[in-house]
C-alpha cells in the first residue's frame, strides 16, 4: 500500500524534473515505484478491515459496572453479562477492561475536569441519529452539529447520509455557518476521520488521509477524542438532546431542506438566550470576542470526488440519477457538471464550477422537476393555446367574457383579436385595456385595427373614455335577450349619444 506522502512527493517531484529517473533518484525509490505512483491519477486510499466483537453490544455497561459505584471486578463483570446474553469467553472482558482501566483509572465515571480554550482555539463536532417525518413518512436523518468552544454558538445541518463525503461536507458547512474556522477540531473517532487510535499504544493517533487533506484545506487541525471518554466533547454532546427535545418532537417537515432552514432558524435563536455555564449569550460573546479570532474560510469546499459533467437536453433539463431537473435555458446544449450531498441535495456547477443553483433529488423515480422562471428568456408572453387564451383573457380583464361572448357572434376566431389585445400588455396596464375592451364592445369595434385605432387616439388626446355608460351597455351585449325583453327598450337620448361618438370618430 502506497502511502499518501509517497504519492505526493512523486507528483510534485516529477513536474519539476519530467523524469522517472530523476524522480527516483531524488527521492530514492525504484523507478518502478515512480511509475506506479505516477499512473495512479488519485490519491491511494486506505480501507481498513473492520472485525466484529462478541462485547460490541456490551462495552458500555462494562464501563459502567467498572467505575462507581459498582466498582465491580472482571469475575463478577462477566458474570452480569451472562445475564445479559453474553456468549463469549472471559478473555475479552478482561482485555477490554485492561483498557478500561488504563482511560479512567477506576474514577467515578462522572469525574470531568472542564476545560475552557481561549476565543478562536477550538471547535467540537459530531452527529446525532434522530427518526422525524419528512414528506409525510418517517426517515432516519442525522444532525451534524458543531460549537464554537469559547463563545459556546453553535450551527446545525441535517442529512440523510453519514458516509464520508457527507461527514466532509457537514464540518465545512458548519464552519461557514459560523463564520470562520478554529485553530483545531475536536472531533469523535468515526472511520471517515480516524484511522486508529489505540489509547494502549505510544503510536499516534492515525488519521484518515481524506480528513487530513480537508483539514489542511481548512487551515485547522484534527484533533481526536480518547476512545470511550466522550466527556472531552462534552461541550457538542449536551445540545443533541435540547435539539431533540425542543425541536424535532412534535414537528414535521415538508422536505430536507424545510428542515435544514428551520433548524438553522431555531439554533440561531437558541444562541441569543444565555448560555448555563458561561452566563453569557452566545451570539454576542461571539461577535465581540471570538470572530475577530477565527481564521478565514477556504473560497471552495474540499471534494472527495470530482463533479460529473451531463449534457443540458434542448428543453433545458439535467438527468441526475434518472429523474430531470430543469436549468436556465442559457445553458440548453451546454455542459454542466454537479454532485449529491447529503443524499438529498444536489448541487449543479458550470464547466469552470461556479455553483449555478441547488435543487433537491425527488424522492420518485423519473421524476421530473420544473421551475417556470428558467424558461423566462424564451417564453412567449401570451399563451397560443385557444383554451388558455379564454381562460386567461377572461380572468385578466372585467369585460373579458363579455368581449369573447360578443366576439364569438362576429368573428370565427374570436381568440385571436383576444391575444392581440393581451399583447398590448407590454405597453399598457390590465386596467387601461380592459376600460377599452368595454368601450369597443359598446361600438361593436372589435376587431384588432379598430382597437389599436382607438388606443392610438387615446395616446394623442383627440378621445377620452367615458366612465359611466360602457358598464351598462357592455352588461347587455352578454345577455341574450329576446326581441320582446324590456332592456331593448331605450330612451331616444341613447342614439343621440352614439350618433354622436360616431362622428366624433368618423
Amino acid at each position: 500500500m502506497y502511502r499518501l506522502q509517497d504519492w505526493a512527493a512523486v507528483q510534485r517531484v516529477y513536474k519539476q524534473t519530467h523524469s522517472k529517473r530523476k524522480t527516483a533518484k531524488i527521492l530514492g525509490i525504484s523507478r518502478n515505484t515512480v511509475r506506479k505512483l505516477l499512473e495512479l491519477k488519485e490519491e491511494p486510499t486506505y480501507n481498513r478491515t473492520v472485525y466484529k466483537s462478541c462485547l460490541d453490544g456490551y462495552k458500555e455497561l462494562i464501563i459502567k459496572w467498572r467505575c462507581e459505584p459498582y466498582e465491580f471486578n472482571g469475575t463478577r463483570i462477566f458474570k452480569e453479562l451472562k445475564k445479559k446474553g453474553y456468549s463469549g469467553s472471559i478473555g475479552p472482558v478482561y482485555r477490554f477492561l485492561q483498557r478500561v482501566d488504563e482511560d479512567v483509572g477506576l474514577i467515578s465515571s462522572k469525574a470531568t475536569v472542564r476545560i475552557e480554550t481561549p476565543p478562536g482555539d477550538q471547535a467540537q463536532f459530531d452527529w446525532s441519529e434522530y427518526s422525524m417525518v419528512i414528506g409525510g413518512r418517517e426517515r432516519k436523518v442525522y444532525c451534524f452539529a458543531m460549537i464554537l468552544a469559547a463563545s459556546r454558538k453553535k450551527a446545525v445541518c441535517f442529512s440523510l447520509k453519514v458516509d464520508a463525503p457527507a461527514i466532509y461536507e457537514a464540518i465545512q458547512e458548519l464552519f461557514d455557518d459560523l463564520g470562520g474556522v478554529t485553530l483545531e477540531l475536536l472531533i469523535d473517532n468515526p472511520k471517515a476521520l480516524v484511522i486508529e487510535n489505540n489509547p494502549k499504544s505510544e503510536d499516534e493517533i492515525q488519521y484518515n488521509p481524506q480528513a487530513l487533506m480537508m483539514a489542511k484545506h481548512l487551515g485547522t487541525e484534527l484533533n481526536a477524542c480518547p476512545c470511550y471518554w466522550p466527556r472531552k466533547k462534552g461541550k457538542i454532546e449536551a445540545p443533541f438532546n435540547y435539539i431533540e427535545e425542543q425541536f424535532i418532537k412534535g414537528n414535521q417537515f415538508a422536505t430536507m431542506e424545510e428542515l435544514n432552514r428551520r433548524g438553522k432558524e431555531f439554533v440561531n435563536e437558541w444562541c441569543d438566550e444565555v448560555h448555563g455555564t458561561t452566563k453569557r449569550i452566545p451570539n454576542q460573546h461571539y461577535l465581540i470576542e471570538e470572530k475577530a479570532t477565527l481564521l478565514p474560510l477556504p473560497k471552495t469546499h474540499y471534494r472527495t470526488k470530482r463533479l460529473q459533467k451531463r449534457i443540458i437536453s434542448p428543453d433545458s433539463y439535467i438527468n441526475v440519477g434518472g429523474s430531470k431537473y430543469s436549468v436556465p435555458v442559457k445553458y440548453v446544449d451546454k455542459t454542466l457538471q454537479f454532485r449529491m450531498i447529503y443524499g438529498f441535495r444536489i448541487e449543479i456547477y458550470d464547466i469552470k464550477e461556479n455553483r449555478i443553483l441547488t435543487v433537491e433529488a425527488s424522492e420518485k423515480k423519473h421524476a421530473v422537476q420544473t421551475t417556470p422562471s428558467h424558461y423566462d428568456a424564451i417564453a412567449t408572453p401570451v399563451s397560443t393555446s385557444i383554451p388558455q387564451i379564454r381562460r386567461d383573457f377572461a380572468r385578466r380583464f372585467s369585460n373579458g367574457q363579455r368581449y369573447l361572448d360578443a366576439a364569438g357572434r362576429k368573428f370565427d376566431q374570436p381568440t385571436h383579436y383576444a391575444r392581440k389585445i393581451m399583447l398590448l400588455g407590454e405597453l399598457y396596464d390590465d386596467s387601461t385595456l380592459d376600460r377599452f375592451i368595454g368601450y369597443c364592445i359598446a361600438l361593436d369595434k372589435m376587431d384588432i385595427t379598430s382597437f389599436k385605432g382607438l388606443l392610438k387616439e387615446y395616446n394623442t388626446g383627440n378621445l377620452t373614455l367615458p366612465e359611466v355608460s360602457l358598464e351598462n351597455v357592455g352588461a347587455a351585449c352578454s345577455k341574450d335577450y329576446r326581441d320582446d325583453d324590456p332592456a331593448l327598450m331605450r330612451d331616444c337620448s341613447y342614439y343621440e349619444t352614439n350618433a354622436m361618438l360616431s362622428e366624433v370618430h368618423r
